[in-house]
């Protein structure tokens, strides 16, 4: 049978530890294509490039796998994928990751793993967001094998919902072994942004931004945060449809 075709990115850049290791799994279950971003691109979000050029190579590091490196964002190396280089071809799943620290609650708006997966669910392929939460410079992704070939292979073979992509959260290594895989929602929490103001040598000011999470349902179980505290695999299913259906018919009958 004909493999199927697995397009992997990021937002960690081509060299990233973690891409190594989603590629690894993901070459035991299709025919791998790779185009990530040349430099890191964390928290770029859904941004693609519209006001300068576009630069690929050719990249040897995953020897006899078709690899590419791209000066875009993880967006734009989904589309250029897709309408580019693998024109004509039906891309069964894109994967992007593993992010080297978690996309949990808010933090999937501000994501460049997660974007990468969510423009492939708009372009109508499966798409999943694998992340570690792990921010250390020195994080293990060994555990999470199992979780990547097991939770992909699953997609391959069953599909999912149109235009959905699934943002999947792993524990950081720990002495107990992972305890299974939730099912849950994204938690309602923000960033509380600090900025550091400092002067650089000319006098001229610039800035620092830092802050803090605010979780704001601390005690409820069913969330993403929750099943990382308690050492589960989080799964949320997310769209890019950000219409607030709800709101929608509060304000339909609006006199304006």
């Amino acid at each position: 049978m004909k493999k199927p075709l697995i397009l992997v990115t990021n937002d960690d850049g081509i060299t990233s530890k973690g891409i190594k290791v989603l590629i690894e799994e993901m070459s035991k279950l299709g025919e791998v294509f790779v185009l990530a971003p040349d430099s890191p691109n964390s928290g770029m979000g859904h941004a693609i490039t519209v006001d300068t050029t576009l630069h690929i190579k050719k990249s040897p590091i995953f020897g006899e796998i078709a690899s590419f490196e791209c000066s875009g964002t993880p967006a734009d190396c989904v589309k250029l994928a897709k309408h580019e280089f693998l024109n004509g071809r039906k891309i069964d799943l894109v994967v992007s990751g593993i992010n080297h620290g978690s996309n949990s609650s808010i933090s999937v708006i501000y994501s460049g793993t997660m974007s990468a997966a969510i423009e492939g669910a708009i372009e109508g392929i499966p798409s999943i967001g694998f992340s570690l939460d792990d921010f250390h410079y020195d994080a293990d992704f060994e555990h999470t094998r199992p979780f990547l070939t097991k939770i992909a292979s699953y997609v391959l073979k069953n599909g999912m919902p149109q235009g959905t992509a699934l943002n999947v959260n792993i524990p950081k290594k720990q002495d107990e072994e992972i305890k299974g895989i939730k099912f849950c929602r994204q938690t309602n929490g923000y960033w509380h942004e600090e900025f550091d103001a400092r002067k650089d040598p000319h006098g001229r000011p610039y800035y620092w931004m830092g802050g803090y999470y605010v979780n704001r349902e601390a005690e409820a179980e069913d969330n993403d945060i929750w099943a990382l505290e308690n050492n589960y695999v989080s799964i949320v299913p997310c769209k890019y449809d950000l219409t607030d259906y709800l709101a929608l018919e509060k304000i339909s009958d609006w006199d304006i």
